[in-house]
Order: C-alpha cells, then sequence, then structure tokens
C-alpha cells in the first residue's frame, strides 16, 4: 500500500501538465484548437468504491482530444456486480440508441471488469474496451484492505442496508456468473486494450494480463491510473487507433 502514496506525484504531474496545457491554448488561435470529433462514443466506468467523479480528469482530457464521452451513472461501485452490470448495459442501451453506433469502454479496476463483462454479453453494443488495472484473471487478487472492504459491504447487507455488496456477490452464483463472464473471448471485431503497472499497491499487476488483450505497462499506482497523464496518452492513442481500424474495415466493406 505504501505504493499508492505515490498518487501524490502523479497528481503533481498532472497538474503541470494543465498548466501547460493551457498555456498551448491560449498560445493557439481560437478557430485552430477544436479537435476532430471522433464517430464513437466513449462511456467511463470507475472502480470499486468509486464514482464518476474520480474519472473527470481523464473524461475532460478525453473531449478535448475530440471524444465524446459519457458518465456511466455510477455513483459509488459498492452494490452487487450483475447489478452493476445491468444498470451498465441499460446505459449503453441508450448511448447506442441516440448516437447511433457502437460504445468503447474505459474501465478502471472493478470498472474495466464489468466492461470485459458486457463485451462478451452485447457486441452489439460494445466497439471496443481498455481495462485499467483490472484484475480480470483472478478477482481475489488483491491487498487484504480491500478485501477488508468487501468484508464490511457484506455485513451491512446482512444487517440489511440495501444497495451494498451482498455475501452472493463475493463467493456465491452472482460472483460466478460475473467472473465466467471475464473468461470468455471477446468478438474479433470488439479491439480489447488492457493497461497494468507493476507498482500497482492494490491488485496484483499480473491477473490485468489478460492473453486476448493488448497489453501496455505503465509506470503508476492503482489509483493513479485514473489520473496520471501518461496513462491518459495510452488510453487516448488506444481509442484512435480503434477509430482508424474501424474506419479502414468500413472502408474494405464498401469496396468489396
Amino acid at each position: 500500500m505504501l505504493r499508492e502514496g505515490l498518487v501524490v506525484s502523479e497528481a503533481g504531474r498532472l497538474a503541470a501538465r494543465s498548466v501547460a496545457e493551457h498555456r498551448a491554448r491560449m498560445s493557439t488561435p481560437y478557430t485552430a484548437r477544436a479537435a476532430t470529433r471522433a464517430v464513437e462514443p466513449v462511456i467511463l466506468v470507475p472502480g470499486f468504491l468509486a464514482g464518476d467523479g474520480t474519472l473527470g480528469v481523464m473524461s475532460r482530457t478525453l473531449r478535448s482530444a475530440g471524444f465524446r464521452t459519457y458518465r456511466s451513472e455510477i455513483r459509488a461501485n459498492v452494490g452487487c456486480t450483475l447489478s452493476a452490470a445491468a444498470q451498465l448495459e441499460s446505459r449503453l442501451e441508450s448511448i447506442v440508441l441516440r448516437r447511433g453506433s457502437r460504445v468503447q469502454i474505459v474501465g478502471h479496476s472493478l470498472g474495466g471488469m464489468l466492461a470485459r463483462g458486457l463485451a462478451v454479453r452485447r457486441p452489439d453494443l460494445v466497439s471496443g474496451i481498455i481495462t485499467m488495472g483490472s484484475p480480470m484473471l483472478a478477482p481475489g487478487a488483491h491487498h487484504i484492505s480491500l478485501t477488508a472492504s468487501v468484508g464490511v459491504l457484506v455485513r451491512l447487507s446482512r444487517a440489511g442496508v440495501p444497495g451494498l455488496m451482498a455475501e452472493e456477490c463475493v463467493a456465491g452464483e452472482c460472483a460466478q456468473r460475473s467472473f465466467d463472464e471475464t473468461q470468455q473471448p471477446v468478438r474479433e471485431d470488439v479491439s480489447f486494450t488492457a493497461i497494468y503497472s507493476k507498482r500497482d499497491g492494490i491488485v496484483d499487476w499480473r491477473a490485468c494480463i489478460d492473453p486476448l488483450a493488448e497489453s501496455i505497462e505503465v509506470p503508476t499506482t492503482h489509483i493513479g491510473m485514473a489520473l496520471d497523464p501518461r496513462v491518459i496518452d495510452h488510453v487516448v492513442a488506444a481509442l484512435r487507433r480503434h477509430e482508424t481500424e474501424s474506419a479502414l474495415e468500413v472502408d474494405r466493406g464498401e469496396s468489396a
């Protein structure tokens, strides 16, 4: 957990980048500031115990790069994973209906695992996923402090507090169904990028490397993945790469 203390330096790196980008914008003519608008919308999904606000910095950066971003509408990712997946699926359906195209998902930690499951279950809604510090291969491969947090939620749920993770979600059929989905292959036309860090102080980085994904290592903490400019740069690059590949597929289809 001491590694996670480095998030302070990552926040400092973000502040320095923000100042530099602001100066660059101010020195650029107004008519030249707008980035080319990406075709596919992007939804950002927060990790365990977190809400949409934790990905606010990344969302703003993606918008400035030309991506249309959406919140997952998860205020705190502390409930049943199947319920959260169903809520996110409904959110995706509404975005696809509004925009007329599939959605790319960027998920941090547990959010990435939800994205992985949805990519399997609803490839008609999902065109690509980017996971950040998501232990898909072994959901239980995390620090003991996280295990303790899960235990608190289970006890509160058992005591009657609604909307929290129940025991069934940790070691029952609910947990098994969620895990099974993250082990199934994604469709070939769904891009998959997995970002991980060997400095991760929350989850075991080895559980984050899905053999079906393009894996990218970053030198950040687990929490810092949501705000470190170096990670955000990788996310932007992966989203743009997928846009380019999708455009090429369309061109090949039209010329065939």
